[in-house]
C-alpha cells in the first residue's frame, strides 16, 4: 500500500552535507516532505531549492541551548513528523589528547545528540501514531579506540542510549521504531585529516543503504558487509590484547 503524504514527513537533522544530505534527496525523490536542519543555513536553501514546495528549513546548531525548541518549531513549520533522521555529529583523531577537541566531541556526540533525539523521543511518544527514529552512530562505539578517545566513547553513548530508548518505548507501548545505523568510514567532510582510512565508502552507497533500512524497520545496521565482519571480530578480541593493538 502506498504511503500518505501525511505519513511521510521527515525531520533530517545534520543535512547540509555528506550522509544527511544524501539521505534528504533519496527522500525527496520518493515524495517525502522534509524539514531539514544544520548549522550551515546556505546549504540547506540549496537543498530547499531542489523542492521548494516539499522542504522546511531551520538553522540548528545542536549544541545550542535552545536547539530542541528550534527543531519544535520545525516539526510544527511541517505539519508533524513520521520519521526523525539524526545525522549530525563530529569526528577527529587525538593523539594527543588535546583538550578542545575531546570536549567539543562530547558537547556535539552526546549532549547535542541527547538533546536532539530526546526532543524526537518525546515528540512521538506523545502522537497516538507514533514514528520512526533512526540515528548515525558507528563502528567505532565497538571498542575504545586510542587515536580518536571521546569520538569512539561518544558513538558507544549513542548506541547505547537508543538502545535503552528501544527497551524504554517497548515497555512503554509506545509505536516509536528506533533505527541504529553503524556506518564504517566513510569518504565525507568527517574524516578531513589526511589519515590514510582504508575500505572507504561512498555516502551516496551508506544513504541508499540506510533509506532500505528505514523502510525494512531495522534495529541495528552495520554498513557494509565488510564492517560487519570486521566489528564481529573485534568485539572477540580481549582487552589484553586489545591494548596492545596497533591502529
Amino acid at each position: 500500500m502506498k504511503a500518505k503524504e501525511t505519513d511521510r514527513r521527515a525531520v533530517i537533522v545534520g543535512a547540509s552535507s555528506g550522509i544527511g544530505l544524501e539521505v534528504a534527496r533519496l527522500l525527496l525523490a520518493e515524495g517525502w516532505l522534509l524539514g531539514v536542519a544544520a548549522r550551515r543555513e546556505e546549504r540547506l536553501l540549496a537543498l530547499k531549492a531542489e523542492a521548494p514546495e516539499r522542504v522546511e528549513v531551520m538553522t540548528i546548531d545542536i549544541t545550542s541551548p535552545d536547539a530542541d525548541q528550534r527543531l519544535q518549531t520545525l516539526i510544527q513549520r511541517l505539519g508533524g513528523m513520521n520519521l526523525y533522521f539524526h545525522a549530525s555529529g563530529i569526528g577527529k583523531q587525538n593523539r594527543m589528547l588535546e583538550p578542545d577537541i575531546e570536549l567539543h566531541t562530547v558537547e556535539t556526540n552526546a549532549l547535542g545528540f541527547t538533546r536532539m533525539v530526546g526532543t524526537a523521543y518525546r515528540y512521538f511518544a506523545a502522537q497516538r501514531e507514533g514514528g520512526i527514529l533512526a540515528a548515525i552512530t558507528s563502528i567505532a562505539g565497538t571498542k575504545g579506540l586510542g587515536p580518536a578517545p571521546s569520538y569512539s566513547a561518544t558513538k558507544a553513548l549513542q548506541a547505547t542510549y537508543l538502545e535503552a530508548l528501544e527497551q524504554q518505548a517497548h515497555q512503554r507501548g509506545l509505536p516509536i521504531h528506533i533505527i541504529d545505523i553503524r556506518p564504517g568510514f566513510v569518504d565525507t567532510a568527517l574524516l578531513n585529516d589526511d589519515f590514510p582510512y582504508p575500505m572507504l565508502m561512498r555516502p551516496e552507497a551508506v544513504a541508499r543503504d540506510i533509506v532500505r533500512s528505514i523502510h525494512r524497520r531495522r534495529h541495528v545496521r552495520i554498513i557494509d558487509g565488510r564492517y560487519r565482519i570486521l566489528t564481529f571480530f573485534w568485539r572477540l578480541i580481549p582487552r589484553c590484547l586489545w591494548r596492545r593493538w596497533k591502529l
